[in-house]
């Protein structure tokens, strides 16, 4: 009787598992297996029709390593990822510090530090898009205003990545100020007040206090971070759609423009730069797992 129970409830978990199981394969597991695939054949349009791509095994990786954009997409890529998450992090963890003391509207406040972080993408780029416009853009207004030359921000090559690093920062730091502040939270505050007792003052406080004990969380909130960021396609195609020239072209959008881009669609290398991708995003969360059981046995 025991046994049989046992396996209507064994019988009962899978069927709750199901729809996530069918999910993770339907939306995860098949486009993964697809784009492995198409990085690994000859695909054209016709291809798509005819289903007799030729393989070609690692050629489409050996193609976008030895084309010359690739260096220049991996070093923008690999600037447009570090600075935001610099600053992100940085900001977000300044005015989760700020939030944590308690004063009057600091929940109206916190809680609009959330809207860039709660607005469609398209909204926050295009917005970003009209400040930064070189002829009638705010930025530029106000730099008038205060007597300072004026930037080419979205058509300059010296300023294009700037200007989208600018606004992946602004989206980004809501989402630093809230996972930072729910780890402050968690903070007894019997050490703060044992800490101000000793005598130590702010700075100390944070360096020597705060920081240590948010590690976790930290390490946490710039993983998520960096896998979001390396895969930033909406904001950079929307203001500056690479360019111009190539000045903010990421391995995103070199991706999408070799899949899409032209009237003859390179769909095999535009796989491979993607996977790429998978394979940065992939090396970094076994990065942070080694890292936590480094951590966990010492």
């Amino acid at each position: 009787m025991s046994r049989r129970r046992g396996l209507r409830e064994h019988l009962s978990a899978w069927v709750w598992l199901l729809p996530v199981v069918g999910y993770l394969l339907a939306f995860y597991a098949y486009p993964l297996y697809r784009n492995v695939e198409l990085s690994l054949k000859d695909y054209t349009v016709r291809s798509f029709v005819t289903g007799d791509a030729p393989f070609i095994g690692l050629g489409n990786f050996r193609d976008v390593v030895a084309d010359p954009l690739f260096g220049t997409a991996l070093w923008q890529t690999a600037a447009f990822t570090v600075v935001s998450i610099a600053f992100q992090y940085t900001i977000g963890m300044a005015l989760a510090v700020f939030f944590h003391r308690s004063f009057r509207l600091s929940t109206v406040l916190r809680a609009l530090f959330l809207v860039p972080w709660l607005l469609p993408l398209i909204v926050s780029a295009s917005t970003w898009s009209w400040m930064l416009n070189s002829d009638s853009g705010l930025v530029n207004a106000l730099l008038g205003a205060v007597g300072l030359p004026q930037v080419n921000w979205l058509t300059s090559p010296h300023w294009s990545l700037v200007a989208v690093i600018v606004a992946n920062v602004w989206i980004g730091i809501p989402f630093n100020l809230v996972i930072l502040y729910g780890g402050l939270q968690n903070i007894p505050q019997d050490l703060y007040e044992a800490a101000a007792l000793d005598g130590a003052g702010g700075w100390t406080t944070f360096r020597h206090l705060t920081f240590p004990l948010l590690r976790p969380v930290s390490a946490v909130t710039i993983l998520l971070g960096l896998v979001y960021t390396l895969k930033v396609f909406d904001i950079i195609w929307i203001m500056t759609r690479g360019g111009p020239g190539t000045s903010s072209t990421t391995l995103t959008i070199w991706s999408y423009q070799q899949s899409f881009g032209s009237l003859l669609p390179r769909f095999g290398p535009g796989a491979a730069i993607s996977n790429i991708l998978i394979v940065a995003a992939i090396a970094i969360g076994l990065g942070y797992v080694v890292l936590q059981h480094r951590q966990a046995t010492t």
